[in-house]
């Protein structure tokens, strides 16, 4: 099932169907509200403050916990900036389904299939919270839990709409600044967990491939 939709995604990307029910990024763009974000979606998340995505490759750290490293990448056209929203498990959510605000989710790296997480480890640059790609299809835990927060009225997740990912265990803010790598990943910033609200954790749901929504869970 993974890999189909992996497959799946690419496919959708390169070329898509515009009779498919599925949505790109570039047709979503003009959409004054954005289109909604369903459980499968293949996103990139922007940092709203640096316009940098979310990003992570087969490069550990060489700190902290030596896990796969996460950081903010200046491009936009880069394979290792997709992410896969997923539930946590032993829930009821399932592919198609609106992501709502409050919501627990999972985002697993496309290319390497390790999961986003955090815990206690100290941050390379700026010591704070560490975030890092870790496990596989068969191997996730509570490190990987993140709550969506929509910053607004805002009642599911939508397209270039505002929001914060609070990790679970830490109670840390997914958060970038402008502090840049110079050897494991030059000119690309941190990315870490910060546990107060601040203007440099804000995301936004940019390019990707978005499943249409299942109409049972409007």
């Amino acid at each position: 099932m993974a890999l189909g939709f992996f497959c799946l995604a690419i496919f959708l990307y390169l070329s898509l169907d515009p009779d498919s029910g599925y949505t790109s990024a570039s047709a979503a763009a003009s959409g004054k509200e954005g289109v909604e974000i369903t459980y499968g979606s293949a996103i990139k998340l922007m940092h709203e403050k640096t316009k940098f995505r979310l990003h992570s490759h087969d490069v550990p750290y060489g700190s902290g916990s030596g896990q796969q490293s996460v950081t903010g990448f200046p491009g936009v056209v880069d394979s290792n900036s997709y992410w896969i929203v997923k539930p946590v498990p032993g829930t009821t959510e399932k592919q198609g389904d609106a992501v709502k605000t409050g919501a627990t989710i999972r985002l697993q790296h496309m290319k390497t299939r390790k999961w986003l997480h955090s815990h206690l480890h100290v941050s390379p640059i700026s010591g704070n919270l560490e975030v890092s790609c870790f496990g596989d299809d068969t191997n996730s835990d509570t490190g990987d839990h993140w709550k969506l927060i929509i910053e607004g009225s805002g009642k599911t997740w939508k397209q270039d709409q505002r929001v914060r990912l609070q990790h679970i265990d830490t109670s840390g803010y997914l958060h970038s600044h402008d502090k840049k790598y110079q050897r494991i990943a030059g000119g690309q910033q941190e990315v870490c967990g910060i546990r107060e609200k601040r203007a440099d954790n804000v995301w936004l749901a940019a390019e990707g491939v978005y499943l249409p929504v299942n109409e049972s869970s409007k």
